[in-house]
């Protein structure tokens, strides 16, 4: 499942609903220097950071969605896992213009046991759209929006929309509806409005600020607790990052 959104106005809001089967994958929120992140363990032993913040701006994120064939993982110095391009992303390892050179220049498919795509922005509030098999999109607009079904070709994942999952619908309405003052509070009233229950419940909901470089994030819909995690040298904030309860 997951549902990621940015909002450009005043402020530069990004927002993410992490929803798994815990019985499928092992995740831990991860707090560093430099990035926040949601980190996935992986068979190397390694959580990686697939979906999360750079300090620099950078915010990446995998939603699943059902396959497509001309997407599947493939070997070969051509191919790039869309996996690889948004940790690359999120690690600041490359910047948003070099994510978009190679999308245009190399084959994005799927990691070999996931069928994922991705959206990733930066601080100008820039958003790349990757879905592998199907192409990509470039957006500058007053918001941005995906869940799990295609942006690109959505009749390909139409037939396997799950009954009453209005959750792109509601959150398009929301942000449709916002002012340019939309803020972090506003950001996380839209996380628990399609917020998730169940095998697929929501485990982490973040929502990340680029004018206070924080991340405001909660676990297991715990939206009465509200944590902050500030990154450092940021304008008026502290010198090293720390966590503290909003309300």
């Amino acid at each position: 499942m997951c549902t990621r959104f940015l909002h450009r106005g005043d402020d530069i809001i990004t927002g993410f609903n992490f929803e798994i089967d815990l019985s499928v994958w092992d995740h831990q929120v991860v707090l560093e220097k430099d990035r926040f992140f949601i980190g996935i363990l992986r068979p190397d032993g390694v959580r990686h950071s697939y979906h999360g913040v750079h300090r620099n701006g950078n915010a990446g994120t995998l939603l699943y969605v059902h396959g497509s064939p001309a997407g599947a993982y493939r070997e070969g110095p051509d191919c790039l896992t869309i996996a690889d391009l948004t940790e690359r992303f999120i690690r600041a390892e490359i910047t948003f213009d070099q994510a978009l050179a190679l999308v245009q220049t190399r084959r994005i498919v799927y990691a070999p046991d996931a069928t994922m795509q991705a959206m990733l922005s930066d601080r100008q509030g820039r958003v790349l759209i990757v879905e592998p098999g199907i192409g990509w999109r470039a957006e500058y607009a007053p918001y941005s929006l995906m869940a799990n079904a295609s942006l690109l070709d959505p009749a390909s994942t139409a037939p396997f929309a799950l009954p009453g999952d209005d959750r792109y619908q509601r959150a398009e309405q929301l942000l449709k509806g916002s002012s340019a003052g939309f803020s972090v509070r506003d950001g996380l009233a839209l996380l628990e409005e399609v917020h998730q229950e169940g095998i697929w419940a929501t485990r982490v909901s973040f929502v990340y600020s680029v004018r206070e470089q924080a991340v405001y994030y909660t676990e297991n819909n715990r939206f009465d607790r509200i944590q902050v995690y500030r990154f450092p040298d940021g304008p008026g904030l502290p010198s090293s990052p720390h966590r503290l309860t909003l309300y």
